[in-house]
């Protein structure tokens, strides 16, 4: 069964370059990408995804904001959540994305093998 990844960031490029580097890995994954924290919301409503990969600089709330948000939802409230940033990479924003319930944190740019660890780590950890 594939797993089902919601991507939340505004990074087209870095949507591709991910999606590309899991095809290159031959990943079973559902890709599913909201660009906003609203459309991630939306997302949230229709499906459970496997793991989430969220950026912590949304248009529209900032990712540490939303990860609360759903962490206070019964049914989303167990999902990994794997933070990246390209601009957040101090130790202190590391401590605040894991205190609210992040999985793990990547700074941008992200090596897919890496990140791929990391997503089989935690769902094989879920199981």
């Amino acid at each position: 069964m594939p797993m089902n990844i919601l991507i939340v960031d505004d990074d087209k490029n870095f949507i591709d370059t991910l999606r590309d580097g899991l095809k290159l890995k031959n990943v079973d994954a559902e890709i599913n990408v909201a660009e906003t924290a609203r459309e991630a919301l939306d997302a949230l409503t229709a499906a459970v995804p496997s793991a989430i990969i969220l950026d912590i600089q949304l248009p529209d709330m900032h990712g540490v904001e939303f990860l609360r948000v759903i962490r206070e939802s019964a049914r989303l409230k167990n999902v990994p959540v794997i933070f990246i940033s390209a601009r957040y990479t101090e130790p202190a924003d590391r401590s605040e994305a894991m205190l609210a319930g992040a999985a793990a944190f990547f700074s941008k740019p992200v090596q897919v093998e890496e990140l791929w660890k990391e997503l089989n780590y935690l769902l094989d950890k879920k199981k």
